[in-house]
Parts: C-alpha cells; structure tokens; sequence
C-alpha cells in the first residue's frame, strides 16, 4: 500500500459515518470527471439537519460535508461575502445562514447542469 493510501485510509477511520459517505461520493465523482464516458450520476447532496442553533462558521462546514462534490475555491467569494455581511454589516446568523443555503443549493444545481450536459454530448 502506498504511502498517500495509508493516510487516506488514516483519515478517512477517523471520519464519522455521513463524512466517510461524503468521501465516497466525492471520490467517485474526481474519478468521473477524468474519465466522462464512464461517469457515474452525480452525487446527491449529503442530508445533515440545520440545527436550531448554528454560528455562520459552523453552517459552512455544515453545508460544505452536504455538498462535497462542490470545489471550495468556487464557493470562496460567496461563501467571503456572506461572512462580512454578518460580522461586519451586523446582518443575523439566521438570515445570513438562509442565504448560504441558497447559494450551496444555486452553485449544485449548476454542477447538475453542467454534469447532464456533459453526459449527453460523450452519449450523443
């Protein structure tokens, strides 16, 4: 076993069952897009509750073990945005976390899009 799969495996045991579920998906869905003839569907978004009470920070990590398969660095400026909107506008943990979900919810359903799309030109 290499080196890098050891500590994958490391990690991935210290992961709780919904995380490791999210791993799976996410690694399924890296390994599609280097092969798109064979990709599988795209992964559905994770189901881990809104808990009555969660900070700004929190319901990022939140939203980001729902949506692995979303790259980060695409969600920075909006996920930055929201941010400064509660700490330094003074905008509420709970309007602000609403809106966080939209935006998850908006940049999947265009990863689903592009994803159909792509299906349908290696298909045709």
């Amino acid at each position: 076993m290499k080196k890098t799969e050891k500590q994958l495996l490391e990690s991935f045991r210290e992961l709780d069952e919904n995380q490791q579920q999210s791993v799976l998906d996410f690694t399924e869905f890296l390994a599609a897009r280097g092969n798109p003839g064979l990709a599988p569907a795209l992964p559905k978004p994770v189901d881990i509750p809104r808990p009555e009470q969660e900070s700004v920070i929190k319901a990022i990590k939140r939203l980001r073990a729902t949506y692995p398969m979303l790259e980060p660095g695409k969600l920075l400026n909006d996920t930055s945005n929201q941010m400064t909107r509660h700490m330094v506008q003074g905008e509420t943990a709970e309007i602000v976390i609403d809106d966080l979900e939209r935006i998850f919810r908006r940049h999947y359903e265009t990863l689903l899009s592009e994803h159909v799309a792509r299906q349908t030109s290696a298909e045709g």
